[in-house]
C-alpha cells in the first residue's frame, strides 16, 4: 500500500446513528422546496427593542411563533399521510427543533419537541428553547432532548442492525399518531444561526414540513421607492406534495412572509 501520510480516526456519537437513517429514510419523501427571503429588518429593530425592556424573547422564538400560526391557519400543510387516500391533519403544532449540545467532546445538533406551540407565547417557547440548552446529557436516553426516553429501548435500537432501525423509521413516518407522538410534524432547524451563509441551505427531512432557516444578510432593497441597506433572511421551506398541492402551499408561505416581515406579536 502506498504511503497514505498522517492520518487519525475518531469514533462519533451514537445519536450520529439516527440521523443517518433519518437522512436515507427521508430520500422516500416528495418534497416541494421553495426557496424563500424575507426583510426582517423591522422585525429584528422591534426584537431588540423588547430585549433591552427585559423582554424574554429570541429570534428564533419569535420565528418559531410564526412559523405556528401559519400553520395552525392552514392546517393541511402539516398533515400526514394515511394509507392510500387518508390525510389526518392535528391541531396541535408540535414543532421539532435541533439544539446543539456537546457529546463526548464534540459538538452534536440533538432535537427537542416543542408541544402545542400554536397555543405558547413567545416567551413560553424561549424558555423552553433554553431549558432545552442547559438540560443535562447523562446517557443515551437524553438523546432526545426534552422527553426522557427509555434507556433500554435507545439502547437496543443503536443496537439494531442497520436495515432495521430504517425499516422502524419507516413505519414511523407512515403512522400520523407515531409520527406525531415521536418527531412533531414540522421540522425548524436553524443552520444558519451557527455562522454566516449567504444563500439556501436544503436539507432533508422525515417531517410532512420543513424549514431550514438561514442567515440574515445585510443588502439594497427597495422600501417606498428608495433603496435602503435591508436585513434579509434566507428560508428554505419543504412541504409534502403527498398531502398538499403547490397553490395552497404558497399561499401559506406567502401568509408567512406578511407575518415575519410585519413583525407579528412584536408591537
Amino acid at each position: 500500500m502506498k504511503n497514505l501520510g498522517e492520518y487519525k480516526t475518531e469514533t462519533f456519537p451514537l445519536s450520529r446513528i439516527s440521523t443517518i437513517d433519518i437522512g436515507r429514510t427521508a430520500l422516500k419523501k416528495h418534497h416541494i422546496k421553495a426557496l424563500v427571503e424575507l426583510d426582517v429588518t423591522d422585525a429584528r429593530k422591534m426584537i431588540n427593542e423588547k430585549k433591552k425592556l427585559g423582554g424574554k424573547i429570541s429570534f428564533n422564538s419569535w420565528l418559531i411563533k410564526c412559523i405556528s400560526h401559519v400553520v395552525e391557519e392552514f392546517g393541511q400543510i402539516h398533515g400526514v399521510r394515511k394509507g392510500r387516500r387518508k390525510v389526518v391533519t392535528f391541531d396541535d403544532v408540535d414543532i421539532s427543533i435541533v439544539i446543539e449540545r456537546e457529546i463526548q467532546g464534540k459538538k452534536v445538533p440533538l432535537p427537542y419537541v416543542i408541544r402545542k406551540t400554536n397555543e405558547k407565547s413567545i416567551s413560553d417557547i424561549c424558555s423552553e428553547i433554553r431549558g432545552g440548552q442547559k438540560q443535562s446529557i447523562n446517557d443515551e436516553s437524553d438523546y432526545v432532548l426534552g422527553e426522557k426516553k427509555s434507556d433500554f429501548w435507545m439502547r437496543f435500537y443503536y443496537a439494531m442492525p442497520g436495515f432495521i432501525r430504517r425499516i422502524v423509521w419507516r413505519q414511523i413516518i407512515r403512522s400520523p399518531f407515531l409520527t406525531k407522538q415521536n418527531m412533531g410534524t414540522v421540522m425548524i432547524t436553524s443552520v444558519g444561526m451557527m455562522g454566516r451563509i449567504n444563500g439556501w441551505v436544503i436539507p432533508t427531512s422525515v417531517h410532512p414540513l420543513c424549514f431550514a432557516i438561514g442567515s440574515v444578510v445585510k443588502k439594497p432593497g427597495v422600501i417606498d421607492n428608495r433603496i435602503e441597506i435591508r436585513e434579509y433572511l434566507y428560508i428554505t421551506a419543504l412541504v409534502d406534495h403527498d398531502v398538499i398541492d403547490g397553490a395552497p402551499a404558497v399561499r401559506a408561505l406567502s401568509k408567512l412572509t406578511k407575518l415575519v416581515e410585519g413583525g407579528y406579536g412584536l408591537s
